[in-house]
């Protein structure tokens, strides 16, 4: 049988085999005209301010609704109903019935107390947990390669847990009041959700700045775990401030929820919304919400120039 002789074939050249033509070669050893100069320096067109508000308001609801779906640690039904839910209601219960055996003050005191600190799970450790668990999976670098402005960003990173708080504060209160028999005036109502809303972004702002130490020290919950029984003693939940001593008081009124409890309490007792401590309380929030940014700027800047940002 004859044999079909096999033509050999030649493989085509590489780009980096082939050699280039004198054209090419001369347009890249042309110089840069000065229309090219003066495209490549000139600066980047500004977005129209509807433009630039419409994208950062995209980066702060988008951007935070992302976090909090990959970063949340109680996302199963089970682990969020138990420990954000089951939990400040018992830790409520509680201090009612040891209230009533002590008599230190009546069911009310607690019950609006410990309704308010119970946004404190979720939004101090939220907070934290929004900032160092980017840390703690290693995509930190990755967020922090953006090019845009940090404060809406770590902004939208803490607001779902600003709602998260205001949900569990106003479930506990309605839960408890339903097994109490406590009654609170409908009247009272907006006033108590315009305070459980402030209470829940101070509270945020709070844990937003102890999450910004995530980018300096490894166990960033153990500071949480201290501030959250540090909210618990000074705040006045549970323990009347006026049985503490001064300067426990001074510090309870830098703190987030102080001032929320004592305007909770008014509202309950059918005094009226109470301005002044609603505008302590915001204005206690203000405040831990720009530390939290400056932290996070000093720290960034600390971590990347000791190449430490992943690290932990």
């Amino acid at each position: 049988m004859p044999v079909t002789p096999v033509t050999p074939v030649t493989p085509a050249p590489s780009a980096s085999e082939d050699p280039a033509t004198p054209q090419a070669l001369a347009a890249l050893q042309a110089p840069a005209t000065p229309q090219a100069l003066a495209a490549l320096q000139a600066p980047a067109t500004p977005q129209a301010p509807a433009a630039s508000a419409l994208s950062t308001l995209r980066l702060v609801l988008v951007g935070g609704a992302i976090s909090y779906r990959a970063l949340f640690n109680w996302t199963t039904p089970p682990m969020f109903i138990g420990t954000l839910l089951v939990g400040p209601l018992l830790q409520l219960l509680f201090f009612v019935f040891l209230g009533r055996e002590l008599q230190v003050a009546d069911d009310h005191f607690y019950l609006l107390g410990n309704a308010v600190l119970a946004s404190s799970t979720a939004c101090v450790y939220g907070g934290t947990m929004a900032i160092s668990n980017e840390r703690r999976y290693g995509t930190l670098g990755a967020v922090l390669l953006s090019p845009r402005h940090r404060t809406p960003l770590w902004i939208g990173r803490a607001l779902p847990y600003v709602l998260n708080g205001l949900l569990i504060s106003a479930f506990t209160l309605t839960v408890a009041s339903l097994l109490l028999g406590l009654r609170i005036p409908l009247g009272a109502l907006p006033g108590l959700g315009a305070v459980l809303l402030a209470a829940a972004a101070g509270c945020s702002a709070f844990g937003l700045a102890l999450g910004a130490l995530g980018l300096r020290f490894r166990d960033v919950f153990l500071i949480s775990n201290v501030a959250g029984s540090v909210l618990l003693l000074l705040t006045g939940a549970n323990v009347p401030r006026a049985a503490l001593p001064d300067w426990m008081r001074t510090a309870g009124d830098a703190l987030p929820l102080t001032h929320a409890m004592e305007a909770a309490r008014a509202l309950a007792a059918g005094g009226g919304l109470d301005r002044a401590l609603l505008g302590a309380e915001l204005l206690v929030g203000a405040g831990y919400a720009v530390l939290a940014v400056l932290l996070l700027a000093v720290f960034e800047r600390g971590s990347r120039r000791r190449a430490t940002l992943d690290v932990m």
